[in-house]
């Protein structure tokens, strides 16, 4: 169902609540507030916003000058300093090019401090399928949910049977997604479509049941057109429009000059990196009316 419809049954279920007897068990599964915070905001309609977990391991001048990228280093105190900003409605581990399952507890203990101002949806990127195989990712998907992250995101996924593939890594370790079809859900599983013969494929591909995010990773499909940014530009906007068809969830990431026309497109996910991220954030809370 679309994220407008489901936030009218929000509403009506809501009403129904306030008129059962108190105690009455059924009411708890008609509340509809999630510990996961993205989930209400999206039923609402709203735009969520987010950052990258910053590598705490800075470039030597030595790698900086050799455009080399130093070793991820990711802390519990990094967790915590996320946790304390109150812009961020998630962050995004991105450990596509380097898993670590340490990352993952760090980062998930840092957001669970008792300084935390607000709770944080945790969203991991692993290496895609292809990388390391099916059996990998499933255990990859399992271990990041059971240390306390709240989703995880398969990059570069290629056709509809691999789209099927990743979802079935959270229903066969019993793993509550929300999706579309089971809005009780708290966990979210996120496939992202990054190369042209997958994004030919996309309608069956957005047609894979139960996940909640569907993304094109747009700085690798450019890449994979040769540069035709305006091609990459077409296929992102195709994955939004089947996202809204089916009713989940679309991720982008903006900066200042586009942040506006993001929110204002129906990008639900917004995800900044970097030093101005914090003054991006604002411009897309104000333009989403948070």
């Amino acid at each position: 169902m679309k994220l407008r419809a489901a936030s009218a049954v929000l509403v009506t279920s809501m009403i129904l609540v306030a008129c059962q007897p108190a105690g009455d068990a059924s009411s708890d599964a008609l509340l509809g507030t999630h510990e996961n915070v993205l989930i209400d905001l999206w039923a609402e309609g709203l735009a969520t916003f987010g950052v990258y977990v910053p590598n705490e391991n800075p470039r030597t001048p030595e790698q900086m000058r050799n455009r080399e990228r130093p070793t991820p280093l990711y802390t519990r105190a990094g967790g915590e300093a996320l946790a304390q900003n109150p812009l961020y409605d998630f962050v995004f581990l991105n450990l596509e090019g380097n898993y670590d399952m340490s990352a993952v507890e760090a980062i998930a203990e840092g957001l669970g401090s008792p300084s935390a101002v607000s709770r944080k949806t945790l969203l991991v990127r692993i290496p895609p399928i292809e990388s390391d195989g099916a059996d990998a990712a499933r255990t990859r998907v399992k271990e990041i949910i059971a240390l306390g992250a709240d989703g995880v995101i398969l990059p570069h996924i290629r056709s509809p049977e691999e789209a099927e593939l990743a979802v079935s890594f959270f229903t066969d370790a019993g793993i509550d997604v929300w999706s579309p079809s089971n809005p009780s859900g708290e966990k979210i599983a996120m496939i992202m479509v990054e190369d042209p013969g997958a994004l030919a494929r996309i309608e069956a591909i957005a047609d894979t049941p139960g996940y909640s995010i569907l993304a094109c990773g747009i700085g690798s499909l450019t890449r994979a057109l040769d540069g035709d940014r305006d091609a990459a530009e077409s296929g992102n906007q195709e994955v939004l429009r089947h996202s809204k068809r089916i009713g989940v969830a679309d991720m982008i990431t903006a900066n200042s000059e586009n942040i506006a026309q993001r929110v204002e497109e129906g990008f639900l996910a917004l995800l900044m990196q970097g030093p101005t991220a914090d003054d991006v954030i604002r411009l897309g809370r104000a333009a989403a009316g948070r």
